[in-house]
């Protein structure tokens, strides 16, 4: 249960609902156990009445005994009716009480579990699958909610019930009452045991539908790359496989599922044909009267929910405290990217790089070795490399999703970590080298870091990306929606919206991680130009494999597995002939060349 002390808090938020919950199973339990005496007073009463009717027929008074024998059997049945009714209504009002408490802490759990992943660094993303996070905030949370809804609602039925119903039973008949209890502990480890066998195999079906669905999102996602290769019947030979194992274990659960009620079945005619042969042996004796022979089978068949429950009850718990702990191990998870001063100034875009060195703290790869560099108020930085050496790490420490291993980054003079991370991370325009739109509008994905909506901003973010005529060649316009990961849109398009979306905000520093790479020549020259009158006044920093995207900048540094090899401008690194003039006319001359026409 330890894991599981971490809900007392809502539990406490919620107690009031729990309180009435409590209340009304007490209710609603006396109306179960009134019944029963009803019953017994009603079936003593016909046999009495019998005994009494037959002299009274040979009286000639059997018509006015007969109507006053069926009206108090008539007041039984409408009291018995009354309190199942009256019954029914407090068993609705558990639910309202227990069971929404439950959604309502569900809804606190998942939202404070949301607000949690959203403060967490991106090392905590990198070392985590999505599907993961996915599975602690819905699947664990849903498990988490059956202990506080359903387990907690039937364990306070199981604590009320079973003691008013075995007091009562005892101050009836102790004898009757030991007897027709004796398969009930035996019942209550059964279905535990069953519970067991059945939560086994239902996780065995889980993990099996998760690669299933897993295996059939792979190959929706890559459906180009499956007809290709002409490779659809080896998927679907590999899907029959994986859907053949998830149905033997469907009918193994089945197997086991057919076992429940039986059991319950088998014990609970156990245990009464136990209250009638011995409450028959007391009837014969004349200890009791024929109505506690019904009474005690109707209290033994009320035990036996309460009691089959507790195996139920427990293997909730059980499955509910697992994902408690999955869910506290990422709930204990730190943000280790603290603001120590928490300033929130307007920056002028003024940065500084000193001795920067980083290690991924997952991979243990080092990134940067020693790097240092300065960038002016207004000025454009270019950062050229292959792929690997470094040039995307340098824009995620500038916005601080890490902190440097050593080394100092500062902004207008001041260290970074000084900053009120969001203020600083408002400032800056970011358009990352994978791009991400989400399933919205095209207005909505260029406007996503704007406070309020504009229109005028968005369609001249859109014309400054050199995007705005496809966006209005679609019949929707701004209010075209994107598919999953902006589907919608080709490669170029989704960079260019992309691009859109960090312009749109107005920042006082703009990076461009290698935003370009899916663009033609022509069209990068024409984002190039249309950003020079954006990139003003404006500390931007243009990252790229391609020398044509920074030879614009006013200082270009050249990285090579996390050092800084060459740096300068355009013509003075041309000038040096060296890795930064290789790759200037490698990359010419590739490009001449597709220009060539093929023999």
């Amino acid at each position: 249960m330890k894991p599981l002390w971490r809900l007392n808090k809502y539990l406490y938020r919620y107690r009031g609902l729990i309180l009435l919950g409590i209340l009304f199973t007490v209710i609603s339990n006396i109306f179960v156990i009134i019944p029963a005496q009803l019953v017994r007073l009603a079936i003593d009463y016909v046999v009495e009445s019998v005994t009494f009717f037959r002299p009274l027929q040979r009286s000639g008074l059997a018509v006015e005994a007969k109507e006053m024998f069926l009206q108090y059997v008539f007041i039984f049945g409408v009291l018995i009716l009354g309190m199942a009714l009256l019954r029914g209504l407090f068993l609705f009002l558990i639910r309202q009480t227990i069971i929404i408490m439950s959604r309502k802490v569900e809804y606190d759990l998942k939202n404070d579990i949301y607000d949690h992943y959203q403060q967490l660094p991106l090392s905590f993303y990198r070392k985590n699958s999505t599907g993961d996070l996915m599975a602690r905030i819905t699947e664990d949370v849903s498990r988490v909610r059956m202990y506080l809804g359903p387990a907690i609602m039937y364990g306070i039925n199981l604590l009320v019930l079973f003691p008013l119903v075995i007091s009562y039973m005892i101050s009836v008949n102790p004898t009757l009452t030991l007897y027709s209890l004796l398969p009930l502990p035996v019942l209550s480890l059964s279905i535990y045991f069953v519970n067991n066998l059945i939560n086994e195999r239902s996780e065995k079906i889980q993990r099996s539908l998760s690669g299933l669905s897993t295996f059939v999102q792979e190959a929706f996602s890559g459906i180009r790359v499956i007809k290709a290769f002409v490779r659809e019947e080896d998927s679907a030979r590999d899907f029959d496989v994986a859907s053949e194992d998830y149905k033997v274990k469907s009918i193994n659960l089945t197997k086991v599922n057919a076992l429940f009620f039986p059991l319950i079945m088998a014990l609970v005619g156990i245990s009464t044909i136990i209250v009638v042969y011995v409450g028959g042996m007391q009837v014969i004796d004349g200890q009791i009267g024929y109505g506690v022979i019904a009474e005690f089978i109707l209290y033994v068949n009320m035990l036996t929910w309460p009691v089959t429950s507790l195996g139920w009850i427990t293997s909730i718990i059980q499955r509910a405290a697992a994902s408690q702990t999955r869910i506290n191990e990422f709930l204990d998870e730190k943000n280790d990217l603290i603001s120590t001063e928490n300033i929130e100034a307007n920056i002028q875009g003024e940065i500084s790089v000193e001795n920067m060195s980083f290690i991924y703290p997952d991979s243990g790869v080092q990134a940067l070795d020693n790097v240092s560099f300065e960038i002016g108020h207004g000025q454009t930085l270019g950062i050229i490399g292959t792929t690997g050496s470094g040039k995307s790490t340098i824009a995620n420490l500038l916005m601080r999703m890490y902190d440097p291993t050593s080394g100092a980054i500062k902004v207008d003079g001041k260290l970074l970590e000084r900053y009120s991370i969001s203020n600083l991370r408002k400032q800056i325009g970011y358009v990352p080298q994978d791009v991400f739109l989400f399933s919205d509008t095209i207005g909505n994905n260029i406007a996503f870091g704007l406070e309020e909506f504009s229109q005028d901003i968005v369609e001249q973010a859109a014309k400054d990306a050199d995007v705005y005529q496809n966006i209005v060649d679609f019949p929707k316009g701004f209010d075209t929606m994107l598919g999953e990961r902006g589907i919608t849109l080709s490669g170029g398009q989704k960079q260019r919206v992309s691009i859109a979306r960090a312009i749109a905000k107005e920042p006082k520093i703009l990076i461009l991680d290698d935003c370009l790479s899916a663009v033609d020549t022509k069209t990068e020259n024409v984002i190039l130009n249309a950003l020079k009158e954006i990139m003003q006044d404006r500390t931007s920093i243009i990252i790229s494999h391609r020398v044509s995207s920074a030879k614009l900048a006013d200082h270009i540094i050249v990285l090579d597995e996390g050092k800084i090899v060459e740096q300068g401008n355009h013509n003075s690194l041309m000038d040096k002939r060296g890795v930064y003039a290789d790759l200037y006319e490698k990359q010419t001359q590739s490009s001449e060349s597709l220009d060539e026409p093929l023999i």
